[in-house]
């Protein structure tokens, strides 16, 4: 793996330092509190399919749930820096991929902006679910900056106007309004097209339908299941969590099943 001296630094760039300390405190359980879906990687590997040889990092890539995925799909073709400010998201990564029998892969603990690469390194980037956490236009430009020439880099996220439509942005209180750190599709497109070496390939829509109870849905409030929710005082999230119930109950005859989709996009940019 290609690495540019030592890391450069050593404390996240993130939305507040309220959202770093989330992410410490549950680092440990954080791959039991998402989901982990298949599809996205799946469709990655087929774009990789013609290279023997693939030298990538996954930026701001947490507890590693879809690095595990990456390997599944990719194999031992697949060498993985592991990229993220938080030290506990990291260490529970390593732990995991040591435990999986992984080892092409080292961890790297930096920010999304000053990614310790050198020019023309690696032949692709991710970042999954984690672009809303970065300054957009940093994060493009270092990998425009440590890509090879044609590769990829590959930014799965959930877009301003999915993140309206999920069962929190319908029925949570403030939670489409709280959630300020993501993109658009026509915004995401114009910081992109604001770094010249980078154009968009494809974009790949992704609907996952979900089905949990109302008890397990406020469960996932109240464990922070989404950052959002840290940008609630504690005192505003148990009134929310009421309006919540309430808002749930109105609209979903059973509240042992209360089914809804989940959006994403997935965006293939080129060098």
């Amino acid at each position: 793996m290609y690495l540019r001296g030592t890391n450069r630094v050593k404390t996240a760039e993130v939305a507040s330092a309220v959202t770093h300390d989330h992410f410490t405190r549950i680092a440990d359980i954080y791959r039991y509190l998402r989901t982990t879906d298949p599809d996205p990687i799946a469709f990655i590997a087929r774009k990789l399919r013609g290279l023997d040889r693939v030298e990538a990092a996954d930026v701001g890539c947490g507890d590693g749930r879809y690095n595990l995925l990456l390997f599944h799909y990719l194999g031992d073709k697949l060498r993985l820096a592991c990229v993220d400010p938080n030290h506990g998201m990291l260490e529970t990564l390593d732990a995991c991929m040591k435990e999986c029998g992984i080892s092409n892969f080292i961890t790297i603990n930096s920010r999304a902006e000053s990614l310790p690469f050198p020019s023309g390194a690696l032949d692709c980037v991710f970042a999954f679910n984690s672009i809303h956490h970065f300054n957009p236009p940093g994060f493009l430009r270092e990998s425009a900056r440590i890509l090879k020439s044609d590769g990829c880099l590959f930014v799965y996220t959930r877009l301003r106007e999915q993140n309206k439509r999920t069962i929190w942005g319908l029925h949570f209180p403030k939670f489409h309004r709280k959630e300020t750190r993501l993109h658009s599709l026509e915004s995401f497109m114009r910081t992109v097209k604001a770094v010249p070496a980078l154009w968009v390939e494809s974009i790949q829509f992704f609907k996952y339908r979900r089905v949990a109870t109302l008890e397990q849905l406020v469960e996932r409030a109240r464990a922070h299941h989404y950052s959002t929710f840290v940008l609630y005082s504690p005192e505003e999230l148990e009134k929310a969590i009421t309006g919540f119930v309430k808002n749930i109950k109105h609209h979903f005859k059973d509240v042992q099943r209360v089914v809804w989709l989940d959006e994403y996009a997935l965006f293939t940019i080129r060098k």
